[in-house]
Parts: C-alpha cells; structure tokens; sequence
C-alpha cells in the first residue's frame, strides 16, 4: 500500500513544544483532526474513481469504500506519532468484486493499474488535494486546545 508522509511546518512544532506534559494528550488530537480531512479526501476520490472508465458494467459493492477508515493516533518504537488511512480486513467472505483478494491489494490495483487495467490514482490526487486542509485542520485543533491550556 501507498505511504504518506506529511511533515510538521516549523511554527506548527514550536507551538507544540510549548505545550509541556501536556504534549501527549493533544498531539493525538490534532493528528486525528488532520486525519479526517485526508479521510474524506481519500474516500471522496476513491467513490470517483470506482467503475469509471471500464468496459464492462460496475460490479463494486461499496466494501471497497465501507472498509476504508482512520486508526486512532499511536505512538511508534521512534516515540513519534501516527495516524493512518488505510483500509480494514478481512474482506467479507461473500464479496463477488473482490475474488478473495484484500482490501489493501484491490485498493492497490486501483492506484496502479495492472494489464489490461489503466492505473485510476485516487490516494496520491488525494494527498496534493489535502496537504494545505489537513495543516489547516490540524493548526485550528492545535489553537483551540491551546486556548484551554
């Protein structure tokens, strides 16, 4: 599956810094905040995508788009962050688009292509799409709850 990387602008890091003890408790606020806008962008693109262009009629379910998510924020083996869109699994035993593939590699075939099937990108549109609203959301969560600090 695809890997986003967005970095914290500088001003963004120093308000956070400011933060103190309290650090642990909001940045997984923000990151969530910001993690919605790139949600609803992936999936936006994602149901835009699906069944266009194809010789034959759609037969997509819409387990592709219900799978899709956002995990909660965590914190890495490097003591940093992270939220992720991705996908969940198992895909239901009974869904006829997918053949018994998973959702990741479905989604991957989506983003790529493979032959006989042109690549129909939804999750790197997604990401220059949402780069300035995802700071945005994260910069407005991040100022309100420095307001109650």
């Amino acid at each position: 599956m695809a890997r986003v990387e967005v970095k914290m602008p500088d001003d963004f890091m120093n308000k956070i810094s400011r933060l103190g003890d309290k650090t642990d408790e909001i940045v997984p606020l923000v990151l969530e905040a910001g993690g919605e806008v790139a949600l609803a962008a992936v999936r936006r693109n994602l149901q835009a995508v699906i069944g266009r262009g194809t010789e034959y009629p759609s037969r997509s379910t819409g387990e592709l788009v219900g799978a899709l998510g956002l995990s909660p924020a965590k914190m890495d083996n490097n003591g940093n962050f992270n939220v992720k869109v991705g996908f969940a699994e198992p895909r239901s035993a009974g869904s006829s688009g997918g053949g018994g593939e998973s959702n990741a590699k479905i989604a991957n075939i989506i983003e790529n292509g493979k032959h006989g099937q042109p690549p129909k990108p939804f999750l790197k549109l997604a990401k220059s799409q949402a780069k300035g609203a995802v700071a945005a959301a994260m910069i407005a969560k991040l100022e309100s709850e420095i307001k109650d600090v």
